[in-house]
């Protein structure tokens, strides 16, 4: 379906990324993980790329409002988008998708995640937390810098508040840095998972980012005997 929504706050998340929080239309449901596309309605300019984005949804199905955040790139949807203010009022339609969380909670979740590719799960995990779905979630999650890494703050919370969720982010680029880093470097690989993750045939795999990640991510999980049945994705494109 077709909606209508407004600009409730924008804020900046990480350097280069911003989130935008608008009303949760009326009759408006969705599952945690889904997306839906995002359209101006009256642009002042446009590029080849369109006046449409798909982005996740940020925000809980039992949020009363909706978020998405996105990597400002130099595009004219992005130009205008970073210039909405609180009232304006942005197209949506969706949701869409079934990249969502598994129903088994024996099995643990183990999120592999790189920059903005954490967006769904944000939904995910927030979700199973509020509804104390007793899911066992490992994220992983990797960016150049912790100034490049969207939500840290949130993700780091929720990882002492809940036995059910564990955070592990790693850096592969602090000497570009300004912050101090007491956490795991370099890139996600099968030693990384297998330190924190004590059984990974048990488990159900999720990745989602630019489609070079999720690649790199499938063929790590396919080298550790994974079957393709147990490996979820979801790839970024043209965002």
């Amino acid at each position: 379906m077709k909606y209508k929504t407004k600009l409730i706050k924008k804020e900046q998340i990480a350097e280069g990324t911003m989130a935008f929080y608008f009303e949760k239309p009326d009759n408006f449901s969705f599952m945690a993980g889904q997306s839906a596309d995002w359209i101006l309605l009256d642009p002042k300019e446009t590029d080849e790329k369109g006046n449409v984005r798909a982005f996740s949804i940020v925000a809980s199905p039992d949020e009363d409002h909706l978020a998405v955040a996105t990597r400002l790139r130099d595009s004219a949807f992005k130009r205008q988008l970073k210039n909405f203010e609180p009232g304006d009022e942005i197209g949506m339609e969706g949701p869409f998708g079934n990249f969502i969380l598994h129903e088994k909670v024996d099995r643990p979740a183990i999120f592999l995640v790189g920059g903005i590719g954490i967006t769904p799960f944000m939904s995910m995990i927030k979700d199973a937390l509020q509804r104390k779905t007793n899911h066992q979630m490992y994220l992983f999650y990797s960016n150049r810098r912790p100034e490049d890494a969207a939500f840290l703050k949130d993700l780091q919370q929720w990882d002492k508040e809940s036995d059910n969720f564990q955070l592990i982010a790693t850096m592969t680029d602090m000497d570009k840095s300004n912050q101090t880093w007491d956490g795991e470097v370099g890139y996600i690989d099968k030693d990384m998972v297998a330190r924190y993750v004590p059984d990974l045939t048990a488990a159900v795999f999720y990745t989602a980012g630019p489609a070079g990640m999720v690649t790199a991510m499938r063929k790590l999980l396919n080298g550790s005997g994974i079957s393709n049945d147990d490996i979820r994705t979801e790839e970024f494109s043209g965002y």
